[in-house]
């Protein structure tokens, strides 16, 4: 009562947080005036005048960090003035003026929030307030989209206004080479995919170079749909991998006994718990259990022992996952086969993810399962979620129209505030009450009878579907009746902006699998600018560029213009743009008043999703500023929503309701159970990104060790300090207090076992040395000078700029290869950690206590490795005997025709990138560049086992781990 009677009095927090920027928005259309009469150059202007500003007061500040907090104060303080400029830029640059909303929308972004608005709101237009207000303080700033398309629409599109400013644009999509990508993260302003900015990062620190970098910092990040990518893609960490040496026969050897299995079922009662048949499936968890009868056919049927016999692990974990192929992942659901390939239908947009696959040997129980080509399964490589992915950033901002829902999880996990901004327009969408019908089958027909019922009335109608399944089984029931109609699924993507952009035309009929993240507004009308594009393409007056021609001109040279139309860029003069635009704004015009008339767009959704912001999402496709349109949710007692999380209580409901064959009923009873049901739906989904996210925070605190340390090498860090003063001294510290302990006396010194380390590592046991002459600290403080002696001999020998480059060749490839094995090790500690909870551990505790002890083995192994390729490395003379001393070398020089001098170091190629058969969207690999071994004769010694350097084969790829 007490809060409601504040929140009348003193509005909510939403609203008090948009009220306090009134002030600063009263400031920015005080400016406008004051810019409407300069020139373009005088407006362009500005932006020089700012980046002095910024430079004045940051100029004397060294702290990387300080100078930021410095930068951010000064963008504060021209915020006016800049968003101002931005939006006169904006009218001059593509006929499009900010709002006041959109104002306020972009003051949110800027202060590193996420700003809420409705769909058709114009987020897009938002985001060039604070790209151009940051991008200033010339560190870059970072768009993220959900696809390419929309990167290189946007990138394009907003491009023009930056352009117009002063401002460079760089947009990063797949199969750019690095020098292209080094271009566009050069660029003040940068648009991409949450995958390319995750994988660039990933592919960099495998480098060998800094010049070979890509990437140049995390300073701002903008998310567009930042609920989809942050959220629903969380679950799904980002993985570069190679392929392991393991045969695919056990996935087909499994496959075959899966039919002779049977599905039973499980009840539970306050008693016991009872299975039946050979294994039961859980859909609501996704799991699978294997009764103690179905594992003794299993070993019958595999011909083996016990299966839980630790040899017989492996087949084991192969046996599950079959069973969850089989049971839990449908074919036109979650996959779908595409010329004899397994192609990922991503759960949350519908569309098609080529070159992802599933880890864990699930891709392959599924390749097994429909009969095509089996796939190694991969080691990792490299790997990161999106979650510790987008916190590297300084500041970190979000758009989206639906993310109140997850308000709690923006909070925990990255620390964002949601602001919702006003709509521009009041919303006049009508939300009809949901109807519930007994089975799918009978709310199928209903929803093509109400189809076609509005189809005769010529309003438009968008169909949203949960799979190509139901899209599918909606259109043949659509053709029988004669009713016309388009599907966007994901058999279908490559028409995907066409077909959503004329969505809103008179008496077009869409059906459309989720509808999340499309990207294009759907006008009452259509799309002027979309049928443009089509007519002069189509028509042949428009001439595709090459990427060459691009690469050449980035930019239409005068009276030209320059467009995307299916992922393709093409060139028109501007006169043949300005007239097809101008022909089809007058049809588009008139139809758009006969669709208001109509009542606008009729959005029906045929069955609710996992999560509420998916139904809110295809809702908002409705309605937009100030439109007229409507919603409807049709529903069935038999909905996968229903039948999983709320089985309990559909029979005692039909029961109850007396529910007859093809009556529907509306209930607020069932509304109430829904939204329960989504919730926990949505509470499950949470607490598996929280469980992602734990186990690979204890692998981030690692990364960023291993990282850091290759970053420091690639920079330059002292390397003949850190490999002296650090790893050779800590190595004979620790063989000292192995063989020579402080506390036992000479006599009883290990030296013979102490001599054959030193030679293991050292590559000599110091015959010079008497070790039991002298005390254990007289004899640490020898074998260190020695040490540092044969050290600079190499150095003199070799010549310092040529022995940097070998040890940091040497340094890299022995770190790269054992963080490989490392990553390997952590999998498989994670495939079985689980089991700890049958010993009353925590898992996740265990997890941490055994990652942090691999991880300090691992790097003292790395220590340890480097001395040995670096000690025992032999230079050879001309004669192939080993250089020992400066002496040897003068006697060598006085002996030689011409001077013997190493020539100057040779630094390893550019890592090349190779595509995989069936890569995608972002399947190019990054392929380590194998170390050159310097052009100076070198041996390794005969005492040690030859180096091989770690190099990631031809066929690694990134992939995403679902």
């Amino acid at each position: 009562m007490i809060n409601s009677v504040f929140t009348k009095v003193f509005g909510t927090s939403n609203e008090r947080a948009v009220k306090r920027m009134q002030p600063v928005l009263d400031q920015i259309n005080g400016f406008e005036a004051s810019l409407l009469p300069l020139t373009d150059e005088q407006l362009r202007g500005k932006t020089l005048e700012f980046k002095e500003r910024i430079a004045a007061r940051t100029a004397d500040i060294a702290d990387r960090d300080e100078r930021i907090a410095a930068e951010k104060v000064v963008l504060d303080e021209i915020l006016p003035e800049a968003f101002a400029v931005v939006r006169e830029a904006g009218k001059r640059a593509v006929g499009m003026r900010h709002f006041d909303v959109q104002m306020i929308g972009g003051m949110v972004l800027h202060q590193g929030k996420i700003s809420e608005m409705r769909t058709g709101e114009g987020k897009t237009l938002v985001a060039t307030l604070p790209c151009y207000l940051n991008a200033l303080a010339g560190r870059g700033v970072h768009v993220i989209t959900v696809n390419d398309y929309l990167a290189k629409r946007d990138a394009e599109w907003m491009g023009k206004i930056y352009g117009f400013l002063g401002l460079t644009v760089g947009v990063i999509v797949h199969d750019l080479d690095d020098r292209e990508r080094r271009a566009a993260y050069a660029s003040d302003i940068t648009y991409g995919t949450n995958n390319e900015f995750g994988f660039d990062y990933l592919r960099d620190n495998m480098k060998f170079e800094l010049t070979d970098l890509v990437q140049r910092g995390h300073y701002h990040a903008i998310v567009d749909e930042v609920d989809s990518i942050l959220i629903d893609e969380a679950r799904t960490p980002l993985i570069i991998s190679g392929p392991t040496d393991q045969t695919t026969d056990k996935y087909e050897r499994v496959n075959l006994i899966i039919p002779e299995l049977e599905l039973g079922v499980f009840t539970e009662t306050l008693e016991e718990k009872t299975y039946t048949g050979d294994y039961v499936v859980d859909e609501k968890t996704r799991s699978i259990t294997v009764t103690d009868e179905g594992w003794e056919k299993i070993e019958g049927l595999l011909g083996i022992g016990n299966i839980a016999d630790p040899e017989n692990w492996d087949l084991k974990h192969h046996v599950e996952t079959a069973i969850k192929a089989h049971n839990l992942y449908k074919r036109d659901v979650e996959y779908v086969v595409k010329d004899g390939e397994i192609i990922i239908v991503d759960e949350f947009t519908g569309r098609l993810m080529p070159g992802r696959r599933w880890s864990d040997g699930l891709h392959q129980a599924v390749e097994a399962k429909e009969g095509v080509a089996i796939r190694k399964e991969d080691q990792t490589l490299a790997t990161i979620t999106f979650q510790n992915y987008f916190r590297m950033y300084k500041k970190l901002s979000g758009m989206t129209g639906t993310a109140e829902t997850e308000a709690a999880e923006f909070d925990k996990i990255y620390k964002l505030e949601i602001t919702v901004i006003p709509t521009n327009r009041v919303m006049q969408r009508i939300e009809f009450p949901d109807v519930v019908y007994r089975t799918a089958k009978e709310k199928y027909f209903a929803v093509a009878d109400e189809i076609e019922r509005l189809h005769a009335l010529k309003q438009p109608v968008l169909v949203g579907t949960t799979s190509i399944e139901k899209s599918e089984l909606l259109s043949e029931i659509l053709k029988k009746k004669n009713v016309r109609h388009v599907v966007l699924n994901a058999k279908f993507h490559e028409r995907e902006a066409e077909i959503v952009a004329q969505a809103g035309r008179l008496g077009m009929v869409t059906i459309a699998t989720n509808m999340a993240g499309r990207g294009t507004d759907i006008l009452l009308g259509g799309n002027a600018d979309f049928m443009a594009r089509q007519e002069l393409v189509k028509g042949g007056t428009a001439r595709a560029l090459s990427a060459v021609e691009g690469e050449i001109a980035p930019v239409a040279g005068p009276g030209m213009f320059r467009f995307y139309y299916s992922n393709q860029e093409y060139e028109c003069t501007q006169a043949e743009w300005d007239a097809s635009t101008a022909h089809f704004q007058d049809n588009v015009k008139r139809e758009h008043e006969q669709v208001l008339a109509a009542g606008g767009l009729f959005i029906i959704g045929t069955e609710r999703h996992e999560s509420r912001r998916v139904d809110n999402q295809l809702r908002g496709r409705a309605g937009r500023q100030g439109d007229p349109g409507a919603a409807r949710f049709y529903l069935s007692l038999e909905d996968d929503l229903m039948r999983i999380f709320a089985r309990e209580w559909v029979g005692t409901l039909l029961q109850r309701l007396g529910m007859e064959e093809g009556v529907p009923i509306e209930s607020g009873m069932i509304t109430n159970r829904i939204a329960a049901a989504q919730k926990a739906v949505e509470t499950q989904n949470f607490e598996s990104r929280k469980h992602v996210l734990e186990y690979d925070d204890v692998m981030n605190k690692q990364r960023e060790a291993v990282y850091g340390l290759r970053h420091n090498l690639l920079e330059g860090i002292d390397q003949k300090e850190l490999i002296l003063e650090d790893y050779t001294a800590t190595a004979l510290s620790n063989i000292l207090d192995e063989f020579a302990p402080a506390n036992v006396h000479a006599d009883q010194w290990k030296v013979e076992e102490m001599k054959a380390k030193l030679v293991d590592i050292f590559g000599t046991d110091f015959p010079s040395i008497d070790f039991t002459a002298v005390n254990r600290h007289e004899l640490g403080e020898t074998l260190f000078e020695q040490l540092g002696k044969r050290f600079e001999v190499k150095e003199q020998i070799l010549g310092a700029e040529t022995l940097r480059y070998h040890e940091r060749v040497v340094l890299l490839t022995v770190l790269d290869g054992l963080w490989k094995d490392h990553l390997l090790a952590m999998d498989h500690l994670k495939e079985g950690i689980g089991l700890r909870g049958y010993a009353q551990q925590d898992p996740l505790v265990a997890y941490k206590k055994e990652s942090f002890d691999m991880f300090e083995a691992m790097m003292a192994k790395f220590q340890e490795d480097t001395l040995r390729n670096l000690y025992r490395m032999q230079i050879l003379g001309p004669d192939g005997t080993p250089i020992e001393s400066l002496e040897q070398l003068a006697s060598l020089q006085a002996a030689a025709a011409e001077p013997i001098a190493p020539p100057p170091p040779q630094l390893p190629s550019t890592p090349q990138r190779t595509t995989l058969s069936g890569g995608g969207t972002d399947q190019q690999a990054a392929q380590a560049p194998a170390p050159q071994e310097p052009s100076y004769p070198v041996s390794q010694g005969p005492q040690r086992q030859q180096y091989a350097p770690a190099k990631a084969t031809s066929g690694q790829k990134p992939k995403r781990r679902r």
